[in-house]
Parts: structure tokens; sequence; C-alpha cells
């Protein structure tokens, strides 16, 4: 099995790191890159694989080189420095001063066990997020990778979104590489951003817990919200650890009273077109050089928290309001299928804990 063979410091506790920075199957691959969670910390490794002349090895040398750190925002700075060491590590093992130096330079105090302060706090769920503010709140990665998700999904990121918004836990599964799956975390976890104060208080955390194993299935068990990806097939038969199961574009649930979320309505379809014609228009501007400080990046996330936003302050006015009913025009002027989203607007008004009553009749059947 998988050892750790070296680590600074040496009295932190790696149990199961081993596991989580080379993901199952890699061996199959020369080269991935990993993001992954250890307890209140974020891990990026780099894996590498070269072939050997050596029984003892059994023709193949396999490594990986990772980082732990309480965020996860700026680890990407240093994925060519780990990737430089990986191959190190397999032309010449057992040569570890240049990760000692990497320590002694970038090491910092690590939270302790009973919790992080407040300045290390997960990144992409922080109440009050100004579009200034963001550039340090964001995963840094290769650009692209905003695009390659939409491209990806298409308009199931709609279905993502929803999901996303109503904290449920949802497991990626792809088999290795693993790196672009773990940007795909990341992305599901930016569709849920609001900005509106004073209503995140009693609504769980989107927690990205990135690569997971079979090891991590006690933890799992515990949580109410996450997003998290896997290479290991034997997570889909383990119905209870996941509300949501992705398999390459194919998104689904066993829960029989979100399967209505899965199907794709006409608001969707129009925000999907609205999202596409605003990114069409800001690679216009980009190459008439009119525009080279907005990016894509900026785009989607804004495009989803507008969104969100205007369900809340809608949802929120008429909670204040005196017959706090909420009818087909609000859902509309939330960009909302009055009949479509039903289920999912029930949903999010228990899961966020607002007192609306929805007066939406299903349509009758003839």
């Amino acid at each position: 099995g998988n050892m750790v063979e070296w680590c600074l410091p040496q009295d932190i506790d790696l149990e199961g790191v081993e596991f989580k920075s080379m993901a199952s199957g890699s061996h199959k691959i020369q080269s991935d890159f990993i993001y992954f969670r250890k307890g209140l910390c974020f891990g990026l490794a780099c894996f590498a694989n070269m072939p050997v002349e050596s029984e003892l090895e059994r023709g193949a040398r396999m490594k990986s080189v990772g980082i732990l750190s309480p965020s996860y925002t700026l680890l990407y700075r240093y994925m060519h420095f780990l990737e430089n060491q990986v191959r190190h590590q397999l032309e010449m093992p057992g040569h570890y001063s240049h990760l000692e130096a990497f320590y002694d330079d970038k090491k910092g105090v690590l939270p302790d066990s009973k919790g992080t302060p407040s300045s290390q706090q997960p990144v992409h769920w922080l109440p009050s997020i100004h579009r200034y503010m963001y550039p340090e709140m964001k995963i840094t990665h290769p650009a692209g990778c905003m695009s390659q998700f939409i491209k990806f999904f298409g308009e199931q990121i709609l279905v993502l979104w929803k999901f996303a918004l109503l904290r449920k836990r949802i497991l990626i599964f792809s088999p290795p590489p693993v790196g672009v799956v773990c940007y795909r975390v990341y992305c599901c976890c930016c569709l849920a951003n609001v900005s509106l104060p004073g209503l995140g208080g009693a609504v769980p955390e989107s927690k990205p817990f990135f690569y997971v194993n079979v090891a991590d299935i006690e933890m799992l068990e515990t949580e109410v919200s996450y997003v998290a990806c896997t290479t290991e097939k034997i997570f889909e038969q383990k119905r209870d650890l996941y509300d949501v199961y992705v398999d390459n574009q194919n998104v689904k649930t066993h829960h029989e009273h979100l399967q209505p979320l899965l199907k794709i309505n006409n608001a969707d379809k129009e925000k999907y077109r609205r999202l596409n014609d605003q990114r069409q228009m800001l690679m216009y501007s980009q190459e008439v050089g009119e525009d080279c400080s907005s990016c894509e990046e900026d785009l989607f996330i804004l495009f989803f928290m507008e969104q969100n936003n205007r369900i809340f302050q809608t949802l929120m006015e008429v909670s204040a309001s005196q017959d706090k009913t909420l009818t087909a025009d609000h859902a509309r002027g939330m960009g909302l299928d009055p009949q479509g989203d039903r289920s999912f607007l029930m949903d999010l008004l228990e899961v966020y804990g607002i007192d609306v009553m929805l007066v939406i009749d299903n349509p009758c059947c003839t």
C-alpha cells in the first residue's frame, strides 16, 4: 500500500494522507494533481509515475509530493514547484533539501484542533462578498477552468446550481486523472455564492472536500452538506453518503423528492442562454480590446451570485410582508419557473428557514 516517506514538521498527524494524495487508480496514468481535505487543512499534491527496472518496485516508481495549508486559495501557486519536486524525487529518491528549504521559507502557524481563526475560514460562503474582494477568496487555477466547467456540463449546470444552493451532498465520480475533477468541485461550490447580509446564520456550510476515498467514509457519514469527487466506483452503492451522484455529465439522485430538480425547465434554458450571451459579449469586448480587466471567472461567479441574491432578496421581502404570500409572479421575478421550480422553491424555504407561503398551484391534469 501507500506510505508516507518523509514530512515536515515530523510531529504532524498525517493519518490517511498517503491515500488522499494519490488517487485510487493512479497507477494507470503518468501524472496528475489532486486537491484534498485533511482535518481543518486543505492539501495539494502532485503525482508522477516513472517506469523503473526494479523487481522490488514491480517495474514502476510512483510518488506524490504535497503541501497542507489552512486555506486552499493559494495552493495552486506552488503547483509548479510540486511538479518539479515529484519528478526530482522519482529520479533522486531520498534527497529532501529543496523540500526542507521550501518548508522553512513558507511555514506558518497551523490552527489547533479546536478550530480555525476567523481569518482562515473556508472561503466561498463568506457572507459579504464584494466584487473587488474575492480575488483572494477564490482558488487560483489555470485560465479556462470555469469555461471548461460550462462546456462540460452545458445546461446541467443549472441542475447542479439548484442542488448546491440547497446545500445537498454532491459526489462527483470520475476515473483518474482527478485534477480537473477537483476544479469541478470548486466550480460547483461557486454556484451557491450569496452576498446578502443576515442570510446564512442557520444554513449549513457548503464544504469543498475535493478528493475523497473509502478511508473518508466514516467522516462523510457525519456531513450534512459537501461537494467532493472520487475515483472509486464503490461509492455509488453507498447511497446514505450522498444526495446527488454525478457520473461524467450524468447528474442523478436516489431521493424521490429531489427527482423533479433533474428536469431542465424553460427558466433554466433562459438562464443558460443569458449566461452564454454574456460570455459572448465578454469575448467580443476582449477581442476589440475594450475590456481586459474582466475575466470569465468573474462573470461566472457574479452571474450566479446575482441570481442567488435576487432569489433571496425576494424571499426575504415576502417573508417580511403582512400576508407572506409567494405567487407565480414572484417566482418569475426571481428568474424561476412557477411550475417547474415549485419543489425547488419549497426545499429552499425549508433549508433556509424562510417563513413564506407558496400559493403556486400545480397545473390541472386533463
